[in-house]
């Protein structure tokens, strides 16, 4: 059933109840996940985080890669969740935070099957948020602020001309082969050309280690060629490289 987010009212949700222990089940079909810079730390060590353009608004964006087809995420097999750390756009769910008129308001699946007449309640009798809500709004505040400053962490790396596009080429143990293209990374060359006084500037606003820890993670494409080996295309390396027009290239 697909996902359906509504604004979370309490007097149509009064009675709602949500299951609190999150399987993570919905996210199998999601290779890329929104990744914010107050989760770099963690995730780099998991997984590989890339900058992405949306092709419609021009708009960059930081992703974790959890898989590398369209549609199949790696870190979801023998139904459970395979690593240490989930990005937090996917721990979050039921629940979403969006613009609600002029404001952020909190928003839910109402197709998602952890929502019914079991499970932690979202409103007390008075019509005040139940303990759970509030830690869940209070996660979901935390992660707003967190995409807010990603996106000046983001604006600046464009703004300092800092990406360069470069794609991911696969070897698969059958044989095959291709590539993954539409994904950017900071240069190294580029990052050591600044100056002191930009560097100086990046570390100040706790970019600098936003930038290294995204760097650091690209090591964990070997996580990936690891978890392939549960699916019918396991895979013999990725390697990173400078991006290249290929015949055989897919978009990430």
């Amino acid at each position: 059933m697909a996902i359906n987010y509504i604004p979370l009212d309490k007097d149509k949700h009064s009675a709602l109840k949500v299951l609190p222990k999150v399987s993570f089940e919905y996210a199998k079909d999601t290779h890329l996940a929104a990744a914010t810079i107050r989760e770099f730390a963690q995730l780099a060590t998991t997984m590989p985080i890339f900058f992405i353009e949306d092709p419609n608004t021009k708009n960059t964006h930081t992703v974790a890669m959890l898989g590398i087809e369209q549609s199949k995420n790696l870190f979801w097999a023998d139904d459970k969740w395979q690593g240490p750390h989930v990005p937090l756009n996917i721990q979050r769910y039921p629940f979403d935070i969006r613009p609600d008129g002029d404001k952020l308001g909190v928003f839910i699946d109402e197709n998602s099957d952890m929502i019914g007449e079991q499970g932690e309640t979202l409103f007390t009798k008075e019509g005040e948020a139940s303990e759970f809500l509030k830690n869940r709004q209070q996660f979901l505040a935390e992660l707003a602020n967190s995409e807010m400053l990603n996106q000046r962490f983001i604006a600046k790396i464009v703004e300092l001309e800092l990406l360069e596009e470069v794609q991911i080429g696969i070897q698969y143990e059958s044989g095959q082969s291709r590539n993954i293209t539409g994904i950017n990374a900071v240069s190294e060359k580029k990052l050591h050309a600044l100056s002191d006084e930009v560097i100086l500037d990046l570390h100040k606003q706790g970019f600098l280690g936003a930038i290294y820890a995204m760097l650091l993670s690209l090591g964990q494409l070997n996580r990936l060629v690891e978890l392939s080996v549960k699916t019918d295309m396991p895979v013999r390396s990725l390697q990173l490289r400078p991006a290249q027009v290929q015949q055989n290239a897919q978009p990430a």
